[in-house]
């Protein structure tokens, strides 16, 4: 069943897919807060051998994707160490050699870029991501940046009279980016703010502006995603977001909200009647592999408070922590429970 052209309940991941215990250490990954500076040592790979490997990775989550029934694909992150630190530290301005400290949204210090300088994006950090695969699936794909809030956030500032100014600069390097996302092929850009949910406050204040500034100018569909962290690092959930009426004052198109872990009141959904809302579904706090029949049920729950046609099924948050078997298994599952939905309409 389509619309506009379109899979009606179309499956997308939040963005990352579990990375081969070949390409990183996971325990080592595992056992840490995601890096916000480099983190090299990660990588099992020879430098020498580490696009090809990450370039076989990307391959395989692809292919995964495909096979699990998936409409719009990702590149499962397989490059990053983190969703965020790859792009925030190729950025000018800031001095990734001597890290400073910011508090992780667990309350925990982490080593963070240090910005010294005027942020700005000196080159395309993502673009080949999206040529890479654009050229190897015929799929809608979608491909994720981090946000201005939640890079200012995991960043100390040493340069800029305050956070919301850092903000506006890292959306300027943002929305410079997403352009030209959208021109190597990308059908959607999906912004992650995380920290939007972390730091209501602050996000009250200065982060719908600076991300609708990252969205300034930019042709293309927009998502941005907000969540309650990595099942597998933050194991508390609060029973309602902290932030989410408040995107009905954003120019973005969809947004990417949890309600499996947290069995979310999806009532919440009816404060946002324009947007999209790219519905999680797969709670992965759980290692067992949920029924179609389950996910289909966590469906049905948003389809109360939101119109079947702006509504897109993905799992809570990204995949990165799973192990592999279990998130392939969850993408289908996923896949298999939209189509029991799908049927029913």
């Amino acid at each position: 069943m389509a619309t506009n052209g379109h899979t009606l309940l179309p499956t997308s991941l939040v963005g990352s897919y579990a990375q081969p215990n070949w390409l990183l250490d996971r325990a080592k990954l595992a056992g840490r807060f995601p890096p916000r500076t480099r983190a090299l040592e990660l990588w099992r790979v020879d430098p020498e051998f580490l696009e090809e490997a990450q370039n076989d990775a990307t391959l395989l989550a692809i292919r995964d994707q495909e096979r699990a029934g998936l409409d719009i694909i990702t590149d499962g992150e397989a490059r990053r160490e983190s969703y965020s630190n790859r792009f925030a530290t190729a950025l000018d301005g800031v001095d990734i050699d001597n890290p400073g400290t910011a508090l992780d949204r667990s309350g925990h210090p982490n080593p963070v870029p240090r910005v010294v300088g005027p942020i700005s994006r000196r080159h395309a950090v993502q673009v080949e991501d999206v040529k890479f695969l654009r050229a190897n699936t015929d799929r809608r794909i979608k491909i994720t940046v981090p946000g201005p809030f939640t890079m200012s956030q995991q960043a100390q500032n040493d340069f800029y009279k305050d956070e919301a100014e850092l903000a506006m600069a890292y959306a300027a390097a943002v929305n410079a980016e997403i352009k030209d996302l959208f021109a190597a092929g990308a059908d959607i850009v999906q912004v992650d703010e995380p920290y939007m949910q972390a730091r209501p406050q602050k996000a009250e204040e200065y982060g719908i502006e600076c991300l609708n500034a990252a969205l300034d100018g930019v042709k293309g569909e927009t998502a941005v995603h907000i969540c309650f962290g990595y099942a597998a690092i933050i194991h508390e959930r609060p029973a309602g977001y902290n932030f989410l009426p408040q995107l009905s004052r954003s120019t973005v198109d969809s947004i990417s909200i949890e309600t499996a872990q947290s069995k979310l009141d999806c009532t919440v959904l009816e404060e946002l009647p324009e947007k999209k809302i790219i519905l999680g579904v797969l709670d992965l706090s759980d290692m067992a592999v949920e029924s179609p029949e389950t996910v289909a049920k966590r469906i049905r729950r948003g389809l109360e408070h939101h119109p079947v046609d702006k509504i897109i099924v993905a799992p809570d948050c990204g995949l990165k922590y799973l192990p592999r078997d279990v998130a392939f298994g969850k993408m289908k599952a996923m896949a298999d429970g939209a189509a029991i939905v799908r049927a029913e309409l």
